[in-house]
């Protein structure tokens, strides 16, 4: 199947808990805290453990942006089109155009008929959504004529179309049987399978179908986005869809885009620290294995560019600091990636806020010298690129940290003001203070250094020997970062519980600073080259 070149989007798909109401609306402003475009909610109104769908998505539009919304899939059943047609198109209205319509033909009948909805077959589900796609339609065009719809299940006589959307609202169909395939390639703006129901093996069948149905009613068969609802862990061998490293997701995710068209991936998770750690080390990577084969060229999406936060970016929120030179050496950028590779790791500025020092930085090893002549695959480039991608999600969080506190321990921000920063960025709701951000980058970092001491670490060391004296000293490091760690969170205690300490806060967050963008220089510097030539990510 060719690649629809549609562009790339990410998301997640939420459960809506009713008795976890305020964490489900805080995981939809994390998926867009962290840059993710779309949430997507189930939608099924008898169970009485979740919370209206329509209702969860008009609030979590209410409480975002950027982000899209849409049910994953409506019950078509158990939402009369007409009315769903004005829901749609009022919140696309008040949302500034953010609204899709993920639309199913029903299920679980016991449970619709329990709530007074008809029971069909599934040949008279598939009949009632074509007919309910005609209705929504009709009902968008503002300012037409009359809308009469005289089907077998719905019928509509004269109602008067309007409000329309704002923009064009998308029709994604849930589909698995031919019938709904077809309806999907003739009617619909997207396909939106579940790859529990819609499996690897599966998918070129089911894209051959729709792109027939497409051609046979003069629709180019790229007029439909292909989503796909995943899940997986980050834990596994490698070997299955979706089990094991982040760099495993990128690949075989950029591999259903290119040969499957694949367009929106939408993750079934509601684990924060997995949505932060899809959006931080997955979704970059897929973007540039992507963009690059688009391209056809392994340069085409910046290879030789630095992709890395300026230390100095995050370090700037504190401009009255005095800052302390590191020892030449340190600050000279490392001479470790060559130029084919196509990664520049981000140089450390050499500059330091804290007069403590917690290690000698002239003292660290240096690995093997790359070999000159070799080229790199854009699979290895992007390989390379993904540690600095992942760093710069640490930074990124780090300065918006150091913000935060400078503003709220300087009196410029007003706590309250403050509240709702912090609300947008960390699942903590019951603890509005500084702390709760900084305890939640804290445990982050921790996470991503044990992801590395434990999994990546021994597998370089075995792979090249060569590499064992940096391994050792990062893994030193990360030991040292973890008590650099613990001082903050004491700090924190000291901020709430003494009138100075806001001193001894500034102080650690200097010194978490100057410890952590060193570190994570050095390992780029370090190791960007033979995670790409090693492969292991």
């Amino acid at each position: 199947m060719p690649d629809y070149r549609h562009e790339l989007l990410f998301g997640t798909f939420l459960t809506p808990v009713a008795d976890q109401a305020e964490r489900v609306v805080a995981l939809a402003r994390l998926t867009e805290q962290v840059g993710l475009d779309l949430v997507t909610v189930q939608d099924h109104p008898y169970q009485a453990r979740f919370l209206d769908t329509w209702t969860l998505l008009s609030v979590i539009a209410a409480g975002t942006s950027t982000l899209r919304v849409s049910p994953n899939v409506a019950n078509l059943p158990l939402r009369p089109p007409a009315v769903l047609a004005r829901s749609v198109a009022t919140l696309d209205i008040l949302s500034g155009g953010r609204v899709e319509l993920g639309l199913g033909a029903g299920a679980f009948w016991d449970g619709i008929a329990a709530l007074g909805g008809p029971r069909l077959t599934a040949a008279q589900g598939v009949d009632a959504l074509e007919e309910g796609i005609e209705v929504i339609r009709a009902m968008w065009k503002a300012g037409g004529k009359a809308v009469r719809v005289d089907g077998d299940h719905h019928r509509v006589r004269g109602a008067h179309p309007g409000p329309a959307p704002v923009h064009d609202v998308g029709i994604l169909l849930g589909a698995y049987k031919r019938r709904m395939l077809d309806m999907t390639g003739r009617l619909a703006d997207g396909w939106l399978p579940s790859h529990a129901y819609a499996g690897l093996d599966a998918l070129p069948a089911m894209n051959a179908i729709i792109d027939e149905a497409a051609l046979g009613a003069g629709r180019s068969p790229a007029d439909i986005r292909r989503l796909y609802n995943i899940g997986g862990t980050f834990t596994g061998s490698g070997r299955a869809f979706l089990q094991g490293p982040a760099g495993v997701w990128a690949e075989q995710l950029a591999e259903l885009t290119l040969d499957q068209g694949m367009s929106a991936y939408i993750l079934a998770s509601d684990d924060p620290d997995d949505i932060r750690r899809f959006a931080a080390e997955v979704v970059p990577a897929v973007r540039e294995l992507v963009d690059a084969e688009r391209a056809g060229s392994p340069t085409a999406t910046g290879a030789g560019r630095s992709t890395g936060v300026s230390a100095a970016i995050v370090r700037s929120v504190s401009p009255d600091v005095p800052a302390h030179p590191a020892p030449a050496a340190v600050a000279a950028p490392g001479g470790g990636v060559p130029p084919a590779l196509g990664v520049t790791p981000t140089p450390d500025d050499g500059t330091r806020l804290s007069d403590v020092q917690v290690w000698d930085e002239t003292t660290r090893p240096t690995g093997p010298a790359p070999d000159p002549a070799r080229t790199y695959t854009p699979g290895e480039q992007a390989a390379g690129r993904h540690l600095v991608d992942v760093h710069d999600h640490l930074r990124q969080e780090l300065a918006e940290i150091r913000r935060l506190v400078e503003e709220v321990t300087s009196g410029a921000m007003d706590p309250g003001i403050a509240r709702s920063h912090i609300n947008t960025m960390t699942m903590r709701q019951n603890n509005w203070t500084v702390g709760a951000y900084c305890e939640s980058y804290c445990r982050v970092v921790t996470t991503h250094h044990t992801i590395e001491d434990q999994s990546l670490f021994p597998r370089l060391r075995r792979a090249d020997p060569g590499l064992v004296p940096v391994v050792d000293r990062l893994e030193q490091e990360h030991h040292v970062i973890h008590e650099v760690l613990e001082d903050v969170d004491r700090a924190l205690v000291a901020f709430v519980s003494e009138p100075d300490g806001h001193k001894a806060l500034r102080g650690a967050m200097d010194l978490l600073s100057d410890t952590l963008l060193s570190h994570l220089s050095y390992e780029e510097r370090e190791l960007v080259e033979p995670l790409a030539r090693l492969g292991l990510h």
